[in-house]
């Protein structure tokens, strides 16, 4: 019996030592098959310019977007107007360019929070599995229970009067819509964070951490959760366009991020009315923008997701 465990300690040793090369080939691999599709460059160079965008619009226009002359309302395009005035006689073009800003900041907030909440619940529901799993498991089951747009609703309706002192004008727009996508988010990270864990800390070589006197916390920061990460990457472009989406879907019910600051979902709200009355460009632009933003994440996520994943090569 005891050569039996010495065995699989000596075998979980040498896995031990030769993981790091494995899993630096598994990204080595993943790269190299990443880098031969052209959806993925094409998705990177919409991804890298939406960035740049949602960060430092003054890049791509100096109008100002609020500056408005409501006598040049929904006037068509012009030299240094591209996208012609909104029907409040706003620069579109430079509507556009800033309205990606809060979208983009408030998805990657929204993804960096749910990846914390989310995967520290499930490193410790997988790891140490028992009550703590139940919990964590019934915890999702709650909130996974709730329709997430009545919630949405009910925490961005409590939210609307609070003021925040010592935050900035966009902070204070977007923080509410961060904090209930947060809520109504984790759980998705959570059950795969958890899948993974529970896959990896039975395998020889943790066992053989162990018995050499790792304590929990390095087994699952510094053994398990490598092997969480694969998966995990895939979620997170994912996970950046269905927030995109939420996000504009829920300023177009007027409960996301709020005026007056701009945002896609914002500018789609107001054009609506104006689109079956000769004027389809002001939604056109918004949603194609909009669109052409998610759908680069959504093939980003796809394409990592297949390379990850030997099965799919």
């Amino acid at each position: 019996m005891s050569s039996d465990i010495n065995e699989r300690v000596v075998e979980g040793i040498d896995e031990e030592r030769e993981r790091p090369q494995r899993a630096a080939g598994l990204w080595r691999d993943a790269i190299r098959d990443l880098r031969k599709r052209p959806t993925v460059i094409i998705s990177l160079l919409i991804i890298l310019v939406v960035l740049a965008i949602g960060f430092f619009p003054s890049l791509f226009t100096d109008v100002d977007p609020k500056a408005c002359d409501i006598s040049r309302n929904k006037a068509p395009a012009e030299p240094g107007h591209p996208f012609g005035f909104s029907h409040e006689g706003c620069d579109y073009f430079a509507q556009t360019v800033y309205g990606a800003g809060p979208s983009v900041q408030l998805s990657l907030m929204v993804v960096t929070g749910t990846l914390i909440v989310g995967g520290l619940f499930g490193i410790l529901a997988g790891f140490y599995g028992g009550w703590v799993d139940v919990l964590f498991s019934r915890a999702v089951d709650v909130f996974n229970s709730i329709p997430f747009l009545l919630g949405a609703i009910l925490l961005l309706t409590m939210f609307r009067d609070i003021q925040m002192p010592f935050v900035g004008a966009r902070l204070q727009a977007i923080i509410p819509a961060v904090i209930t996508l947060i809520i109504f988010g984790w759980t998705s990270t959570m059950r795969l964070v958890r899948a993974s864990v529970i896959e990896a800390r039975n395998l020889d070589y943790v066992h053989a951490a162990r018995s050499l006197g790792a304590s929990n916390a390095r087994l699952m920061f510094r053994h398990i959760l490598p092997n969480a990460v694969a998966p995990v990457v895939s979620l997170i472009p994912l996970s950046i366009a269905g927030m995109i989406s939420v996000e504009a879907t829920l300023s177009f019910l007027g409960l996301g991020v709020r005026k007056p600051e701009i945002t896609w979902g914002l500018m789609i709200d107001d054009a609506t009315k104006w689109f079956v009355n000769g004027y389809p460009m002001l939604l056109i632009i918004p949603s194609a923008f909009l669109i052409a933003t998610v759908l680069a994440f959504v093939l980003l996520g796809d394409a990592i997701r297949d390379a990850l994943d030997p099965k799919l090569r």
